[in-house]
């Protein structure tokens, strides 16, 4: 099923009102009648209503409804670099743990990179009920291709109810990319999340209007339901050396691991800086200055 829209020819006057109308500059006269550049148009219906002779019609058909049974557990992607993983994705475990509670999953850790085997360990015992671990050289840093196929192809065969990452540079490149690719519905810089148990919703909290108001944003057509979390602003989970997570290792065809682009090298900088999303204590307050280097990645 698909949406379409009609120029009815015999009542176009050539007015050209539609034209003014159009936000995207997808209507133009030729033969003093209107065409609509469907490369252009996005089907959102400005031109309908001021139409004074009824000569644009918009019909938009509701798709196949998707089958939303079949997905479950909550995915964390934790995000590495350089072997180390980002305190960013033990403050989502331990949200996460909360949110697979309310709706009775499982909760998973997602981890991607090269000789990180010995990252289960850290991992299970912040609460991961399940760890996906796909370990391959071309996943050793961060690059746009791969990750974004190999997360992409974990999502599509084991269907996660939710999907969290972190609102990091890396995290917002890559869910974006993802979420187009498997049709789900993303939200970004959430600083709050819950679940409405009845309708197993991911309610997603973040700013809006500039912060002046705050949104709860859901997605109740569309699964996984994924968000990216602002750094610091909820609790790690705590350790439990005891926990043992079920294991996942996933391995991938070379063409599925390729990328457009060559990392070059990761060059640290010299002079010293101050992270301040890290200087900040589970109650925003500063703890202290320490100082870190940071990194840059150079492509070529």
């Amino acid at each position: 099923m698909s949406s379409s829209i009609t120029i009815i020819l015999d009542k176009c006057t050539g007015c050209t009102l539609c034209i003014k109308k159009c936000p995207f500059g997808a209507i133009h006269m030729a033969s003093k009648k209107a065409v609509i550049d469907m490369a252009k148009c996005t089907l959102c219906g400005a031109c309908v209503e001021p139409c004074k002779f009824q000569a644009i019609e918009l019909n938009k058909e509701a798709g196949e409804k998707k089958d939303l049974s079949s997905y479950k557990d909550v995915w964390i992607f934790c995000e590495q670099k350089k072997g180390v993983i980002q305190s960013i994705s033990f403050e989502l475990l331990g949200e996460g743990k909360k949110l697979a509670k309310k709706l009775g999953v499982k909760l998973c850790a997602v981890i991607l990179g090269h000789d990180i085997e010995s990252k289960i360990e850290e991992l299970s015992s912040r609460g991961a009920d399940k760890i996906y671990l796909v370990d391959h050289q071309a996943l050793k840093s961060y690059q746009d291709d791969p990750y974004t196929e190999v997360l992409t192809k974990l999502a599509r065969e084991y269907k996660p109810e939710v999907i969290l990452c972190g609102a990091t540079t890396i995290g917002r490149s890559l869910v974006s990319r993802v979420a187009v690719k498997i049709d789900a519905g993303l939200t970004a810089d959430c600083t709050g999340l819950d679940i409405d148990e009845k309708e197993r919703l991911l309610l997603q909290t973040r700013p809006a209007f500039g912060g002046n108001i705050m949104a709860t944003i859901i997605t109740p057509n569309h699964r996984p339901q994924m968000a990216t979390v602002r750094h610091k602003v909820m609790k790690e989970a705590e350790i439990h050396k005891g926990h043992k997570a079920e294991v996942i290792r996933k391995t991938y065809p070379e063409s599925v691991l390729k990328t457009r682009t060559t990392l070059l090298d990761i060059v640290e900088e010299i002079e010293e800086t101050v992270n301040l999303a890290e200087l900040r204590d589970d109650k925003g307050a500063c703890k202290g200055d320490k100082r870190r280097g940071r990194g840059f990645a150079r492509y070529g």
